[in-house]
């Protein structure tokens, strides 16, 4: 499999133009495969696209020290980006040429601290697709231990581009 690479400047990242001319699996899948940079806070916070298929997404990654809050813990934000990555990467896998969506609100339940350098999975399905809106939920478990760490939700509007 071809590196991921994730955006470094504005110019990395494609113009509505562009994505309006892939179905929403086309363009995650491409971020999989290393032909188009993902979002830069991938890089920043250890994660990428692990899988991908309609209505199915798993990041993968792992927390580091960095990523810890001033109590030596990971900071609850970690949990919440990787969630929201692969719930509106989920969303985008059901979406026709012409679509975009943008997240209407997301929720996220923490079951367990992460420590540094374990390896999770963030697995997101898509419950339901509809004209305007979109609802998946994820869960965040460890590829070793099995255990879940946090789970998460999110309803997207859809869009039309342009």
């Amino acid at each position: 499999m071809p590196e991921q690479h994730v955006a470094r400047t504005p110019a990395d990242l494609p113009d509505t133009a562009t994505l309006a001319g892939m179905t929403g699996l086309e363009f995650i899948t491409a971020i999989k495969e290393g032909r188009m940079a993902g979002a830069p806070i991938a890089g920043i916070m250890n994660f990428h696209i692990h899988d991908v298929k309609k209505g199915e997404v798993t990041f993968r990654g792992a927390p580091e020290f960095q990523h810890f809050n001033p109590m030596g813990s990971v900071h609850g934000g970690w949990y919440g980006t990787i969630l929201d990555s692969a719930l509106g990467c989920v969303v985008a896998t059901m979406l026709d040429k012409g679509q975009l969506y943008t997240t209407l609100e997301y929720k996220v339940n923490l079951t367990r601290s992460l420590k540094p350098g374990v390896l999770v999975d963030c697995t997101a399905r898509i419950q339901h697709t509809g004209r305007s809106t979109a609802v998946a939920e994820a869960e965040l478990r460890g590829v070793e231990d099995g255990k879940l760490y946090a789970t998460g939700s999110t309803t997207c509007i859809i869009m039309r581009a342009g």
